[in-house]
């Protein structure tokens, strides 16, 4: 669980470095938050993430509400998203996402 901890810290500091040491080479992720993106893989689609995440909406967050292990490896994180778009000032249509 601090694996998530840490990732969501580096998201909300925009430390990419961070962020890929948390990950596998083969990462992939794919996001609700900016489904026409597609999938982002490896270091250099999460480097592409990051600069979406700017572009789109310099304030985005992500707040941790809880998590629960599932299973010997894996982690369901419940987190709160928030942002507003960059030319819109809206914030997206859903506040709450599964990643």
């Amino acid at each position: 669980m601090e694996t998530v901890e840490r990732a969501i810290t580096a998201v909300n500091e925009r430390d990419i470095d961070g962020y890929l040491a948390c990950c596998t080479e083969d990462i992939q992720l794919q996001t609700p938050v900016s489904p026409g993106a597609g999938v982002y893989e490896g270091a250099d689609g999460i480097r592409r993430f990051f600069a979406d995440i700017e572009d789109a909406g310099p304030d985005f967050r992500l707040d941790l509400e809880r998590m629960e292990a599932v299973g010997g490896e894996r982690v369901l994180a419940f987190v709160r998203v928030t942002s507003h778009g960059r030319a819109s000032g809206l914030p997206p249509r859903r506040d709450r996402q599964r990643l």
